[in-house]
């Protein structure tokens, strides 16, 4: 697929005028050390320095990669890096737009290079997940065949989005997110580099760090947002990109947050005090602040999943799993659309019935134990499964629920320090009502005070 008459009159374009391509375009990395972020994947000898012909002599080829990471991380930066340094034809596909007819021709380009010329073939293909299995089916013989050395990328996970046989054939990379201190760095030679604004403006501390918050982790965000906040200081006569010009540029009002100081902590208390308060509307307010600071979102999920526990417990047995499938589902998103599955917990949790019982239980259970009120536990419950174990009178006498009416035997469990002693006191609130309810019935049970029920629990 080689660049159309449109594509080479834009590409000439931007040779002889740099500045009309966007920032982010201009300091795209032209080598492998120049990338910002994924170290993990540059090392000497790895598979993305293999493509550009680091070390790829000898029967050993490279492999083809699927990258993997939310948007904004460097998969397209990486894949374009390898077309600058590669001496390998170089293809690049979307599947947005690109189907099974255009695959084909790259793969009958790729045969034709590679016998005319011997020279091979490296086919990016972006958003590999919008791709239906019949489509990725077309592209097995290519990369088993090595006709192409596939790069795909991907923000969903692939184990869900690519099919099994493709996965086999590639090597697997995952992006990690980029810190602010990768940010931090991008922002700079943006600053300082004659490819970007050449030293034309100054970043002061304060609207870098707003920056960096609507950045969020993507480094074409943060370069996007960067460029108009410079051209708002440059038409205003600024030598300064200050706060009030950046947020006027990008529309967007700088969160009073710091991830790291006492706004992190005020803000996730007040959420989860609105949650315990059954106030939904405070807790969506509290969210939408760490959400718009660009707090890290497994963090948010954390919190919900301790207060599913600590202040709903049994009173919504349903509370503790849809927390943390709003984690799971969190970690395979990211945001923006994590957003959605943060606001879902929220509300569910702050709508829920209340009750602390689970907490105040292992609290007491706990001080006693700190306290010396442990005790040898009772004979007939320990272990008698190994020779002797009769002798020393472990196991002798121990009831076995399962054979008795009700499913419940009447014998010490506890300590004799604590024999009797009461830590769970459920209330009445929602499904925890039920509990109540039983656990008073099980108790007489335990204690020979009440006739055995078949249907006790």
């Amino acid at each position: 697929m080689e660049p159309d008459l449109f594509t080479a009159a834009a590409e000439e374009r931007q040779e002889k005028d740099p500045a009309s391509s966007p920032l982010a375009v201009r300091m795209r990395p032209r080598t492998l050390d120049e990338v910002v972020g994924q170290q993990h994947l540059l090392r000497p000898g790895s598979p993305l320095r293999r493509l550009v012909g680091e070390g790829s002599g000898g029967p050993a080829g490279p492999s083809s990669v699927i990258l993997w990471g939310p948007p904004g991380i460097g998969k397209t930066t990486l894949a374009y890096v390898v077309s600058q340094a590669t001496q390998k034809r170089f293809v690049e596909l979307s599947a947005i737009t690109a189907g099974v007819k255009e695959v084909r021709a790259v793969i009958d380009g790729a045969r034709r290079s590679s016998g005319a010329y011997g020279r091979e073939t490296v086919l990016f293909l972006d958003e590999i997940h919008r791709f239906s299995k019949a489509q990725q089916d077309s592209l097995l013989p290519a990369v088993e065949n090595r006709w192409v050395t596939l790069i795909a990328a991907t923000t969903e996970n692939p184990y869900f989005s690519v099919i099994s046989p493709l996965l086999s054939r590639s090597l697997l990379l995952t992006l990690e997110p980029l810190t602010d201190d990768d940010l931090r760095g991008l922002l700079g030679r943006a600053l300082a580099d004659e490819r970007g604004l050449g030293g034309a403006v100054t970043l002061p501390e304060e609207a870098e760090a707003h920056l960096l918050r609507i950045a969020g982790g993507d480094a074409r965000r943060a370069l996007t947002a960067l460029e108009a906040g410079a051209g708002s200081a440059m038409a205003k006569g600024e030598a300064d990109i200050t706060l009030t010009t950046l947020e006027e540029a990008v529309d967007r009002a700088a969160v009073k947050y710091d991830r790291a100081g006492d706004q992190h902590y005020d803000v996730a208390s007040a959420l989860i005090k609105s949650i315990r308060g059954s106030d939904v509307d405070a807790a969506l307010h509290y969210l939408a602040r760490m959400i718009e600071a660009g707090e890290d979102p497994r963090f948010i999920a954390r919190r919900l999943m301790i207060s599913a526990s600590e202040d709903i417990g049994l009173a919504d047995p349903t509370a503790l799993p849809t927390a943390v499938a709003a984690a799971q589902a969190v970690a395979l998103i990211g945001f923006p659309e994590a957003a959605l599955t943060l606001s879902h917990a929220t509300i569910a949790l702050a709508l829920a019935p209340k009750s602390n019982a689970a907490t105040t239980a292992i609290g007491a259970a706990l001080a006693d134990v700190r306290a010396g009120l442990a005790g040898p536990v009772p004979p007939h419950l320990r272990d008698g499964h190994y020779k002797g174990a009769a002798k020393l009178g472990h196991a002798q006498g121990y009831l076995y629920p399962h054979d008795l009416p009700g499913g419940i035997a009447a014998q010490q469990y506890a300590p004799d320090k604590i024999h009797g002693k009461r830590y769970y006191e459920p209330t009445r609130y929602g499904a925890e009502a039920r509990y109540a309810d039983v656990v008073e019935r099980v108790r007489a049970r335990l204690r020979g005070d009440a006739p055995p029920a078949p249907d006790a629990s």
